[in-house]
């Protein structure tokens, strides 16, 4: 994975968030609705009977999962929530929402992380602008590796399915095969793996545990 793919993604969402705020649209999602469902599948991942726990959101944008897990836990669970985010402009609009103390940070930089118990990564690989399929490929699956390893007990994370409608399909976004990502997460990561594709979108999720 190169510095200006990297960068470029940055430049993409933090365009985004300028555009249209710190809404769903601020960060290419559809809709609120949606993208509440995607956040309820991601966060199937997490022990229910878990009293304490910390998640990390890779690619958290303007902080909405952190807003939808403090609706759906239950007040007496505690959580530590990492946030982190390649657009800076994106941490910034989430420090202004939220704050941060020693239960809720933000960062922007890899090196920042440490491993949680869970990572969730929603919408990280949906657009892949003009780059080559073969080079995000390679983006997905290296990435992919740095969720494993920063994830004790495991991660979940979603992608545009590449059973999607063919006349709704763009260039500009990336549909991959939930077959073999699937298989991918199973022979590298754990024999625990949820593949899920049943939930109205044209996407796929996949849950790994540990």
């Amino acid at each position: 994975m190169t510095n200006k793919l990297i960068d470029d993604v940055a430049t993409y969402y933090s365009s985004k968030l300028l555009e249209f705020g710190a809404t769903a649209k601020g960060v290419d999602w559809n809709s609120e609705q949606s993208q509440q469902l995607r956040f309820s599948q991601l966060c199937k991942i997490i022990d229910p009977l878990l009293m304490n726990f910390s998640i990390l959101d890779y690619g958290c944008g303007y902080g909405a999962m952190l807003s939808y897990l403090r609706t759906k836990l239950d007040p007496q669970i505690g959580m530590k929530y990492i946030g982190f985010d390649v657009s800076i402009e994106m941490i910034k609009q989430s420090t202004q929402i939220f704050g941060g103390d020693e239960k809720i940070v933000w960062a922007s930089k890899e090196q920042e992380l440490t491993a949680c118990d869970y990572v969730v990564a929603s919408g990280i690989f949906n657009v892949k602008m003009d780059y080559e399929h073969k080079i995000w490929l390679e983006y997905v699956l290296n990435t992919l590796a740095k969720l494993d390893s920063l994830g004790r007990k495991g991660f979940s994370f979603n992608v545009l399915t590449s059973y999607s409608d063919k006349e709704l399909m763009k260039d500009n976004l990336y549909y991959a095969d939930p077959g073999f990502l699937f298989a991918f997460c199973k022979s590298n990561f754990s024999r625990d793996v949820a593949l899920l594709h049943d939930y109205g979108l044209y996407e796929f999720s996949i849950l790994v545990r540990k």
